[in-house]
């Protein structure tokens, strides 16, 4: 196996034993899911060529969505393409009156990406990249480059917000050109989505409108639009965590929500959107609860039912929007203990902390304590055995046949049923809500 660098090895091995995904080095650990993958890299490749692509990533809590779509994502840097990521939370929503969409919008921003910066923080180097490419445009026609950079993106101006953003960059150009880092950073800053008022982007910026909960996913596309015309291939939105909505009590509020991805599935399916791909991770109960679920909106439950002839036959359809990720075989699991193992040792077989049958003895061990859930909802097993390995790297002289026996292998626990009851102002009223009397909170 290849040699692992000091920074990856460090970044899995921390990653791992907090229980998350890491955000490099995913190459070295990745197993299993051939045909979800294919399937995946055919989506990127559409995305690239100009298309769209909308993806649910259903799996049961701790079966591995967030490195599934951490996967992708880095496929996605790699063909050339920005990807933005985050976690939907109470205070981040598809949709929302006080400032919950927005605030989803940032941590979007916070975390663009590209192939030269993978772990985010990328919005100054896209814009810059785009400036550079049009300098020597501009240098090669003989414009001025102001004028040059209106002229790419008078195409987004067919698009909601589309004129404010092309300003948005022209001005980040006068500034790269005057030096004025305030001007620079006032742009940067409208682009993340961090004016509150109208009034303050004006005076900043001359720009009427700004990025508010109203017209994120309209700023999505301009983004993606953007990215295009600065040299990359598309833009990747991975969304996990969507259980969030489906956590939510207020039934309008949570309804706002679905409608949300309602539109994005359309605009994506029907050809609306360009050079822009959305994964988002759920559990199955997000998805298929009929009372609280995406089902529970009929529109969505119509486009997203399973293919009745993928049943019939018991076969998977993996050109549904719905992917529903299958379980790692006992036989891959063994693989992805033996990649762990690697990464500790540094890719140096010399230096393996543990034998192939310490491997099998823990395998066993997690299969008689929780059963299936071992490898079907692997996070638990993974964290385990990342311990188990921590320990012999700090004291070589113990003997894991002993450490094993004393292992504490727990069940996944699956908080997607807890209700979040939202404090939010436009969440207070509850009087006429469905839910009001059927939720609870643990």
């Amino acid at each position: 196996m290849a040699a692992i660098r000091p920074r990856e090895r460090s970044a899995i091995i921390q990653s791992l034993r907090a229980g998350v995904t890491p955000r490099i080095g995913l190459e070295h650990i990745q197993v299993g899911r051939v045909n979800e993958v294919k399937a995946l890299i055919e989506d990127l490749d559409r995305i690239c060529e100009g298309g769209s692509a909308f993806r649910l990533i259903i799996g049961d809590f701790g079966a591995g969505k967030s490195f599934f779509l951490q996967l992708i994502r880095y496929i996605a840097l790699e063909k050339g393409m920005v990807a933005v990521n985050a976690d939907l939370a109470p205070d981040r929503r598809l949709q929302a009156s006080n400032g919950q969409a927005r605030n989803l919008y940032q941590e979007l921003t916070r975390n663009i990406a590209t192939r030269a910066h993978p772990e985010g923080n990328a919005m100054i180097p896209i814009i810059e990249k785009f400036i550079t490419v049009q300098r020597a445009e501009a240098e090669k026609q003989g414009k001025d480059v102001e004028v040059l950079i209106k002229e790419k993106l008078s195409s987004l101006s067919e698009l909601v917000g589309g004129y404010d953003f092309a300003k948005v960059i022209a001005a980040y150009w006068r500034g790269y050109n005057e030096d004025n880092e305030e001007l620079k950073a006032a742009a940067v800053r409208y682009l993340r989505g961090e004016y509150s008022t109208r009034t303050e982007a004006r005076n900043d910026l001359d720009v009427r409108t700004i990025i508010d909960d109203s017209s994120v996913y309209d700023h999505l596309k301009l983004l993606a639009r953007f990215v295009v015309q600065a040299g990359y291939k598309g833009l990747l939105v991975n969304l996990d965590e969507m259980v969030n909505l489906y956590k939510i009590s207020n039934q309008r509020s949570r309804s706002a929500n679905y409608e949300q991805i309602l539109r994005i599935l359309n605009d994506c399916l029907q050809g609306s959107a360009e050079y822009l791909g959305f994964l988002l991770g759920g559990t199955p109960e997000f998805l298929i609860d009929p009372r609280k679920g995406l089902y529970s909106y009929e529109a969505l439950h119509s486009r997203l039912a399973e293919n009745s002839f993928a049943q019939i036959a018991n076969v998977v359809d993996y050109t549904s929007p719905v992917l529903m990720l299958e379980n790692l075989h006992p036989e891959e699991l063994y693989v992805l203990l033996c990649n762990i193992r690697n990464v500790f040792a540094g890719g140096d077989k010399e230096k393996y902390l543990l034998p192939d049958e310490a491997l099998t003895a823990f395998l066993q061990h997690c299969s008689n304590r929780i059963g299936d859930a071992y490898f079907r909802t692997p996070r638990n097993t993974i964290k385990a055995f990342t311990d188990l390995l921590a320990i012999l790297a700090q004291n070589p002289d113990l003997k894991w046949q002993t450490l094993i026996e004393g292992i504490n292998v727990a069940n996944e626990s699956d908080p997607s049923l807890v209700t979040v009851k939202n404090d939010a102002a436009s969440d207070k009223d509850d009087s006429n809500d469905e839910d009001a009397l059927t939720a609870f909170t643990l």
